[in-house]
């Protein structure tokens, strides 16, 4: 499913790239096996643009009900500045605690050094997470 979930990603950011605008693409498989797919909004001030991850999870949500993440992915799109291939690229910080919020058992599909991505748990991406009051 990993390779699956890498070229949904793939093909979601393919669709809809757009220089400057839409460079990342993310799929996630909800825990109910539903993948979903989400492109990341760019805007002039970088504090409102908004990761594909977070589309992916907002569209999972709010399409079929909070299901949990079992596994998600993101990869960017090279163009312009490089040709090459789409890549698998890690979630930023701020993903990865959204992420960690919706589903602390998630899987995240990250790039290894000079490898083929691998697999690895939301705590190992996020150790020591911030938790609010008691929880």
């Amino acid at each position: 499913m990993d390779r699956k979930l890498i070229a949904a990603a793939t093909e979601a950011i393919s669709q809809r790239y757009r220089d400057e605008w839409q460079e990342v693409g993310a799929a996630m498989l909800t825990r109910d096996g539903r993948v979903i797919t989400g492109v990341n909004i760019d805007a002039y001030l970088g504090r409102m643009a908004v990761c594909a991850e977070a589309i992916a999870i907002g569209r999972a949500i709010t399409e079929h009900g909070d299901r949990g993440i079992d596994t998600i992915v993101a990869v960017r799109h090279p163009e312009p500045y490089k040709p090459g291939e789409i890549t698998v690229v890690s979630p930023c910080g701020i993903c990865r605690e959204l992420i960690h919020d919706y589903d602390a058992k998630a899987r995240v599909i990250v790039p290894d050094n000079g490898g083929e991505p691998r697999v690895v748990s939301i705590g190992e991406l996020l150790p020591n997470k911030y938790r609010r009051g008691s929880e």
